[in-house]
């Protein structure tokens, strides 16, 4: 558990919170200094020295990276594949199955807009099939009901770990035992829980994860990564390959690579990538489950202060809920609570029906607002943002 004199450090080391009450992490977390330093450096050094120069001066620092990462959500490193955002992590696992006429995806109510249009999109071409795994009466896919579903047509199960639009946090652990049990994929969105919730990838049991790096790793934006498990490589084919992930040894002739790289390019962002570096090894100098802690008594304390005031309505559900809390006020649209509080200095966000279409619909919303803390919030803060919207 952080001490007070840890959040005061914290906070000493994000020069965002002298300016704003960031409650919009899920969207894009303050980065601490070391994180914003770093960046600044390397770019620097880019433009006096070169962009090849300066990748061959860090080399090793850049490699450091996918190291970092594995030690994060306990992988080998020759799992990690470093891609631009977690849609291009979630999409690279997604389009390297060997879909077939005939196929199953089992999703989740909450699922996020871009992962259910890729569904969506592949019909176009293929003829698969999308089956919604059923709630239960906390809101959270019911576990109870999966073995049922489970059958040899089910190519994989595909589960948004955190919805964009709650603070539900989905069982990922408890889905992992029911399908290692059957021979089908497991992709888990961790978009939003990487950075939050202690990620264990063997303890989960899923075969592919994406994430991003600029929620709550407080990392760059135009960062992310892609967990691809060694037990399931050799059975992907990437949608896209270079001269990075393939290597081409002869006229009509070429050997695609055997690790997760094999879903990455050659040209990056090379500056974001130490800085993804920098915020990994910040999380993991401070400790995952101490932020997950945080966070879980932050959530908490602003749902309670939130149900305190006349005309909010809380919209969370599930039995475990972390740093996303949404709502909904009465007689104002998302939008302008979001652009009332932005004057006076607080940061929220707002999700509509078409981020998470079948959550929504099925709820009867059409729009909430997002408060979503990080271990580098106070109550102090949280009090602010409850005062400034009951003046609404």
């Amino acid at each position: 558990m952080f001490s007070s004199e840890d959040i005061i450090r914290f906070r000493e080391d994000t020069e965002g919170v002298n300016h704003v009450i960031h409650l919009n992490n899920a969207g894009a977390s303050l980065p601490p200094n070391p994180v914003r330093r770093r960046v600044v450096e390397y770019l620097e050094e880019e433009m006096t020295l070169g962009g090849y120069e300066t990748h061959t001066k860090y080399f090793e620092e850049i490699e450091g990276t996918y190291g970092s990462i594995a030690r994060l959500i306990n992988a080998d490193e020759s799992e990690i594949a470093l891609v631009e955002n977690a849609t291009v992590a979630w999409n690279a696992g997604f389009q390297a199955i060997d879909w077939k006429d005939g196929d199953v995806i089992l999703v989740t109510t909450a699922d996020y807009a871009s992962n259910y249009l890729s569904y969506l999109h592949l019909q176009r071409k293929v003829n698969v099939k999308i089956e919604v795994i059923p709630n239960d009466e906390f809101g959270q896919p019911d576990i109870g009901a999966l073995p049922l579903m489970l059958n040899e047509q089910v190519k994989m199960v595909s589960v948004t770990h955190m919805p964009t639009n709650s603070g539900l946090l989905v069982d990922a652990e408890g889905i992992g035992a029911v399908v290692r049990e059957h021979p089908c994929i497991y992709l888990l969105d961790a978009c939003q829980t990487v950075g939050q919730y202690p990620l264990d990838v063997e303890r989960i049991g899923c075969d592919l994860l994406s994430a991003t790096g600029r929620k709550y790793l407080r990392g760059p934006r135009g960062t992310g990564f892609l967990f691809a498990s060694n037990n399931i490589l050799d059975q992907l084919t990437p949608a896209w390959i270079d001269l990075h992930s393939a290597e081409w040894t002869g006229k009509n002739e070429y050997i695609i690579r055997s690790d997760a790289r094999k879903f990455e390019n050659w040209e990056g962002n090379r500056a974001g990538t130490v800085g993804l570096k920098t915020a990994v090894d910040y999380i993991l100098e401070i400790g995952i489950n101490n932020i997950w802690e945080r966070i879980l008594e932050l959530g908490a304390y602003t749902r309670k202060r939130l149900a305190e005031i006349d005309g909010v309505t809380l919209r969370d559900i599930g039995k475990v809920k972390g740093g996303i809390v949404s709502f909904t006020v009465a007689g104002k649209t998302a939008e302008e609570v979001k652009v009332y509080l932005h004057s006076k200095g607080i940061n929220v966000s707002w999700n509509g029906r078409a981020n998470t279409f079948l959550d929504m619909s099925d709820r009867g919303l059409d729009e909430i607002v997002r408060a979503c803390v990080h271990y580098y919030n106070t109550k102090e803060e949280v009090n602010i943002f409850c005062k400034a919207l009951s003046e609404i």
